[in-house]
């Protein structure tokens, strides 16, 4: 069952973003995939969170793309260059050890690369 939170509900209304309709579709995903996963908004934009710990953000600037950071949590941790992270679909880039993101030009790849993502965010989460 998906818990979208009023928060993020209103965020979204008032968003005005070439790829809302991504985003959108994505958050559903993400949510409907795992019932541990909740949503707020920081950073400006909606962020999933596993037990009460951001793991992953929307970044939804520059306009004219969206990305998910996948992250742990706001602050660097101490076992950050320990952390390895195997991501089968190739769909990440890395900022950093315990960092990556996944961009999206079009509301075509974000179809085509759901599930893969979503399959991303439940692994990241628990890594």
């Amino acid at each position: 069952m998906q818990k979208k939170s009023g928060e993020v509900d209103r965020f979204i209304t008032a968003l005005e973003h070439p790829l809302k309709a991504g985003i959108e579709q994505l958050r559903s995903a993400i949510l409907a995939s795992n019932a541990d996963i909740s949503e707020h908004v920081k950073w400006n934009a909606p962020s999933f969170r596993y037990e009460d710990e951001d793991r992953v953000t929307f970044r939804l600037r520059p306009i004219d793309r969206l990305q998910l950071v996948f992250h742990r949590g706001a602050k660097v941790r101490p076992d950050s260059a320990e952390f390895t992270f195997e991501d089968p679909s190739g769909l990440m880039t890395w900022l950093a050890p315990d960092r990556g993101v996944v961009g999206f030009s079009d509301l075509e790849t974000i179809r085509s690369q759901e599930a893969a993502v979503v399959s991303l965010v439940n692994q990241w989460i628990r890594a």
